[in-house]
């Protein structure tokens, strides 16, 4: 091995193991928070769906990607890399979506106080769960030409119709399902848009709150500052970490796609694009120590009964 590829396999390694950790502990909390009798916000179902959709990510990417930088190119055969590959991209777009949603419903939260917007607000847990599901339609859906131009590493393959993937390979999509490639590309750029333009409008609310009263003028997170001001906050937070991102990863992947980088660029697009599922949760959990304290509460309420 080089050591390149020992690097490599330590930083893959480090990564899903620390962004697993963080996504399984958010997950953990949000459970143990309603199977206490803790009354859930809103917008904790997206939180919980958002660690769940990351670790997927996380491990359907990292695991692969750490054992093919320790030499082993031929570990997959081709159904393996079909339902890997296929889970991936599932999960990627899941993130995407629950991300745009999380941004959206935070935007609404905050802006509240027409009668309109209250009576959403008051519906939302039941949307989070249809939008939720819509979001996995469509992610099954426009990804499933994984299943088709995905194929294993050990086949013979046409050089010119196809491109590695270091442990897979994958015919050319362009020429295959075209019309699935075009709806994904769609969908992100509508999310992307959707996150944008919802932060841009977050952004301009607080500032004309901040204008009209001193209430949630904090920095840092404070615990003077005002619970839904900090919740907001960090959403603004992840919306830019994910934007950040998932522009440099794309604009990788298609350098990758038309052109033949080395193989420390291809170590660095696989680690860019697992940046966010891995340090998502640990932004959420140092924002809202309130769940740390409830679930410590109810853990201390329990062994006294026990």
């Amino acid at each position: 091995m080089v050591a390149i590829d020992i690097a490599s396999s330590i930083i893959f390694i480090s990564q899903t193991g620390v962004g697993s950790l963080g996504n399984s502990i958010v997950l953990a909390l949000y459970i143990f928070t309603f199977f206490t009798g803790h009354r859930l916000k809103p917008l904790d179902l997206l939180i919980t769906h958002l660690a769940f959709v990351n670790n997927v990510v996380l491990l359907s990417k990292g695991i692969p990607q750490t054992i093919a930088a320790f030499g082993f190119k031929n570990f997959l055969n081709d159904n393996s890399c079909k339902l890997i590959f296929y889970f991936h991209r599932v999960a990627r777009s899941l993130s995407l979506c629950t991300t745009c949603l999380l941004s959206g419903f935070q935007t609404i939260i905050i802006n509240s106080k027409s009668i309109r917007m209250a009576n959403f607000r008051s519906r939302m847990p039941k949307l989070s769960i249809l939008f939720c599901f819509l979001c996995w339609a469509l992610s099954l859906l426009i990804n499933s030409n994984i299943l088709v131009h995905i194929k294993g590493p050990t086949e013979s393959r046409n050089v010119t119709e196809r491109w590695e993937l270091i442990y897979c390979s994958s015919f050319n999509i362009s020429s295959h399902i075209p019309i699935f490639s075009i709806m994904a590309s769609v969908l992100d750029l509508v999310c992307m848009g959707i996150m944008v333009w919802t932060s841009g409008s977050t952004v301009l609310i607080l500032y004309r709150h901040h204008q009209q009263t001193q209430y949630i003028l904090c920095k840092h997170f404070t615990p003077g500052c005002a619970p839904e001001t900090r919740a907001t906050q960090i959403i603004l937070l992840l919306v830019s970490m994910f934007v950040s991102f998932y522009m440099f990863n794309s604009i990788m992947v298609w350098y990758i796609r038309f052109f033949k980088p080395s193989l420390w660029f291809v170590h660095t697009s696989v680690f860019l694009s697992a940046c966010f599922p891995a340090c998502s949760p640990y932004v959420w959990i140092m924002g809202n120590s309130q769940i740390l304290r409830d679930c410590v509460a109810s853990w201390q309420r329990i062994k006294l009964l026990s």
